[in-house]
């Protein structure tokens, strides 16, 4: 019996070993080894912690297509984990948010991946409506918000408490077709995505995504890959 008992443990130390094996973590104080996808970024320190800056450069609401991409580090199933902050530029229009999150799945040619991000200015908004969309998932590029609140109300989005400029630890889950949001360390996800639109197969890299309008920070960025 004894020995059956050790046998388990030392199966069970395996396994968590291998889980480990792969984990790969970013302090995120500078730019090294990230990618400008149509935004600007630059070393900072926000709050008193350094991190990395991503800024919008467009002018008013324009492609989703947005972020600091994480070179040399390919993704297909595992977990996410990011200090992330987001407020609207002093410059955006009326219905920026300070979108920030976190692309995965990124395919090398910049035109398809799956995102998971949040709205901080809805977090506390007076306004329950603007509140139950703190949270989203998108497809790039035949998924956008406005079709998937249009098509399925509420099955993308979700309330979280969230407040303007602050930072917000997240955690992405993903294993094939299913996506789930986890923030500020809570144990239940804030979303759960069960149907990613690229499909369970595909594979890519991560970026620091931002929305129209948006000023983010990021820092502690840790990828365990599952496979």
């Amino acid at each position: 019996m004894k020995s059956t008992v050790v046998a388990f443990f030392l199966v069970l130390i395996s396994l968590t070993a291998q889980s480990q094996a792969g984990k790969r973590t970013f302090a995120l104080d500078d730019t090294t080894g990230l990618t400008a996808v149509r935004v600007q970024m630059e070393q900072d320190t926000y709050l008193g912690k350094k991190s990395v800056k991503v800024l919008d450069t467009a002018q008013g609401i324009t492609s989703e297509l947005k972020y600091a991409k994480v070179r040399n580090v390919p993704f297909h199933n595992g977990t996410i984990e990011v200090e992330l902050a987001g407020q609207p530029l002093s410059t955006a229009v009326e219905t920026a948010r300070g979108f920030v999150g976190i692309a995965f799945r990124v395919d090398e040619t910049d035109t398809k991946f799956e995102c998971l991000y949040l709205r901080p200015t809805n977090g506390r908004a007076e306004d329950q409506v603007r509140r139950n969309h703190s949270s989203q998932y998108i497809s790039h590029p035949d998924f956008p918000w406005q079709k998937l609140r249009k098509e399925s109300p509420e099955k993308y989005e979700a309330y979280v408490d969230l407040e303007v400029g602050k930072w917000t630890k997240v955690r992405i889950v993903v294993k094939d077709s299913t996506a789930k949001l986890y923030v500020h360390g809570a144990t239940q996800p804030t979303l759960i995505v069960s149907d990613l639109k690229h499909g369970p197969a595909h594979k890519g890299v991560i970026g620091l995504w931002i929305g129209s309008g948006t000023e983010a920070h990021f820092r502690n960025l840790v990828v365990t890959p599952a496979d």
